[in-house]
C-alpha cells in the first residue's frame, strides 16, 4: 500500500510530524527554562492546516470529500516574543510546558492508534478477513 494515495495515512503521517516537532520544541523549552531572555517556542500546525484546508484537492469519490494535498511546510515553529514571566526575560513556564507535553504525548498515541486500526484494516481487506 502507497501512503501516498491514502489520503487518512496522509492526515495521520500530518499528525505525527507535527507531533514529533512539538515534541522536540517542548524539550527545547524546558531545557531551557533558566536561560536568561529564552523566549519559548511553539508549534503552529493546527491554525495552519485550518487555513489551508479550503485549498488542497484530493481525489474525491463522495462529494463530502475534502480536495488538496498537504505536506510538511504547514507545520511551523514560531517563537513566543509578548510575554515575559520573569525579570530575566524569560518566558518558559514550565508547569504550562509539562501539560503541554503531556497533552502532546495524548495525541501522538490517539494518532498511532488510528494508524494501526487503518493498517489492521488494510491488511485484513488484502488477506481476505483471514
Amino acid at each position: 500500500m502507497n501512503i501516498s494515495n491514502d489520503s487518512g495515512l496522509q492526515f495521520i503521517k500530518l499528525g505525527l510530524d507535527a507531533s514529533a516537532t512539538r515534541s522536540k520544541v517542548i524539550a527545547n523549552n524546558i531545557a531551557n527554562v533558566n536561560t536568561e531572555n529564552f523566549k519559548k517556542s511553539y508549534v503552529s500546525f493546527e491554525e495552519n492546516l485550518n487555513s489551508e484546508i479550503s485549498k488542497f484537492t484530493l481525489k474525491k469519490t463522495n462529494s463530502n470529500h475534502l480536495s488538496g494535498s498537504l505536506d510538511n511546510s504547514i507545520i511551523s515553529v514560531k517563537e513566543d516574543k509578548s510575554t515575559s514571566m520573569r525579570t530575566d526575560g524569560n518566558n518558559v513556564d514550565i508547569d504550562l510546558e509539562k501539560v503541554n507535553q503531556a497533552s502532546n504525548t495524548l495525541m501522538y498515541n490517539a494518532l498511532i492508534t488510528q494508524a494501526n486500526s487503518k493498517l489492521s484494516m488494510t491488511k485484513s481487506v488484502i488477506s481476505g478477513g483471514n
